[in-house]
């Protein structure tokens, strides 16, 4: 599970991760901004936003924290 985009998971974890959300509002916010940061990353790498390397770098260590906080809600 720890490569796997959290957007593209097994069924198991995707009705979990959905539970969450409508249970958890902690989870439920840490998965929108997870979203939102994705988003912003695949819109810089299709070039339809433009910014820096270093914003670049920043938005991916903020997935790797998000990701890691999720799992271990998920982990529970």
């Amino acid at each position: 599970m720890e490569n796997q985009d959290l957007l593209h998971v097994s069924p198991d974890v995707q009705e979990k991760i959905e539970k969450l959300i409508t249970e958890n509002d902690h989870f439920a916010a840490l998965f929108e901004e997870y979203r939102k940061v994705k988003q912003e990353v695949a819109s810089i790498k299709s070039e339809v936003v433009v910014t820096t390397d270093e914003h670049l770098k920043e938005l991916k260590v903020k997935i790797l924290h998000l990701k890691d906080e999720i799992y271990s809600i998920l982990r529970r």
